[in-house]
This record gives structure tokens, sequence and C-alpha cells, in this order.
């Protein structure tokens, strides 16, 4: 099962429109996960018109329309392996912690609102991937997002992809 992992697309305050390798992505993924900021209700509707299957929350930017189609935190399973989806987890510093505590009941956590990419894993298993944001880079040098695969209970083949810089 192949997914795309993506977050913070902020349309269309940080950018006009969404990568054509993100589109891609998403036309070959079983299932995309967002990590919220959508910002905008049309990409929303894009996501949920491409995906296959789609689990996303609101994030901070998100206004009352994408609350009202959208929750804080998503859980899903695939194959066996427990998902989480959530906007913010708070200071990078003690993230792994809080995020077990907060969390027993997964095995991967998918997060956003920093734009800093993200893969560690936390005692007691719980993997933490941020795919940062595929249109507003800020102080990284990439715009980013994630591909991961899962088979048989197991997360395998984590990528985070960079997006070239126009021009």
């Amino acid at each position: 099962m192949r997914l795309l992992l993506t977050s913070d697309t902020h349309l269309p305050k940080r950018a006009k429109q969404l990568p054509p390798s993100l589109l891609a992505e998403m036309d070959a993924a079983d299932a995309v996960l967002h990590a919220g900021d959508w910002v905008d209700a049309a990409t929303l509707d894009l996501f949920e018109a491409r995906a296959r299957r789609l689990v996303g929350v609101f994030g901070n930017n998100d206004g009352p329309e994408l609350r009202a189609r959208l929750t804080e935190v998503a859980r899903v399973e695939f194959e066996g392996l427990r998902f989480g989806v959530v906007h913010e987890t708070g200071a990078s510093q003690g993230r792994e912690k809080r995020c077990a505590d907060r969390f027993p009941d997964l095995d991967v956590l998918v997060f956003g609102h920093s734009h800093i990419p993200w893969d560690t894993t936390a005692p007691g298993g719980l993997r933490l991937l941020n795919p940062g944001s595929p249109t507003d880079r800020r102080r990284q040098p990439y715009c980013t997002y994630m591909t991961a695969e899962v088979s048989g209970a197991r997360l395998t083949g984590v990528e985070l992809h960079r997006i070239p810089l126009p021009g």
C-alpha cells in the first residue's frame, strides 16, 4: 500500500497551485494523509476528488468551513498498522515523549505545523513523521512531502521528496 503524506498546503495564500509532482503522487497513492492547514475549502475539495482515500485534519489556519468538515485528530489503520494524523505537536524538544504519552494506541503519527520535515521514533516505537510543506518552505531549503509503503503491518520506504525551486 502506497501512502502520500503532506501538510500545510496553505492555498491560495502561500502558493496559487499544488506542485505537479505532489498531484502525480496523489494519483499514484492508495491513501493520502494531510496534516492540516489547507486554508481553502477548494483545496480539500481537490484532494477529496483526486485521492483514492483521504485522511485529513484541520490546522490552526483553517477556518470554520474546514473545521466543520474535518477533525482535529484522525485515526486509521492500514494493513494492521495504526496511524494518527494531527496538525500540532508542540515544541520539538520533548516531542517524542509527549506524543508517545498522548497517542499510546498508535504506531505512526503524521503531523505538520512547523513546515520542517521530521522523522524520528519515540521510545516504545511510535514513529513521528512531518512531511514539511509542498508550497511554503519557510526557512527550509526546499518545499517537501513524503511517501511511504505499508505492508504486513510494517512501514517501509519512507521517502522525503524535495520540490525543486522555481527558476
